[in-house]
């Protein structure tokens, strides 16, 4: 069996970070691995229990006024860029990276690392407990509902929701 290393305890000051602008709000329990990967624009706030983990490959840039929620889990291996006034529900994940097939003999985290960016446009919404998987672009404006899992990019304005997550509509 291989060893393990820790990723660390999470635990930082906001100096830490690459960038943090004015009136960030961390509430209690959250977590931050990689900090010097992580730059956050001003007003931008981070729920209870929220993990953000910049990663030793790819940065985590969120922009002014976004707003995340309690308990999720943003993982930037592959890179994840959150512009203005986003709002992202309690529970959402956002990972970037998957693992190549190793073949049947070997076990799945056995296979090498892809990875691809996520992107979130301004003024999005990512409904409570959604997962966004690697190489989506959420649209400007865009509504993710609540549980959705989006495995595609979504237009600008669109209403996606369901597994996996399907257009329903466009914002008026």
């Amino acid at each position: 069996m291989r060893p393990f290393r820790s990723h660390g305890t999470g635990r930082f000051a906001p100096s830490d970070l690459a960038a943090c602008g004015a009136r960030v709000v961390f509430e209690d329990g959250v977590l931050i691995f990689h900090p010097e990967r992580i730059e956050l624009a001003d007003d931008v706030y981070v729920g209870h229990n929220a993990i953000l983990k910049g990663y030793h490959l790819g940065r985590l840039r969120i922009g002014a006024g976004t707003w995340i929620g309690q308990q999720c889990f943003l993982h930037a291996a592959g890179e994840i860029t959150i512009e203005e006034d986003v709002g992202i529900g309690p529970g959402v994940k956002i990972l970037t990276s998957t693992h190549r097939e190793p073949g049947r003999d070997q076990p799945i985290m056995a296979g090498a690392l892809d990875f691809a960016p996520v992107v979130l446009e301004v003024g999005c919404d990512i409904g409570v407990g959604a997962i966004i998987l690697p190489g989506v672009r959420v649209g400007r404006g865009a509504q993710v509902g609540a549980g959705a899992v989006v495995t595609r990019d979504v237009a600008p304005y669109a209403i996606v929701a369901g597994v996996p997550a399907r257009q329903l509509g466009e914002r008026p």
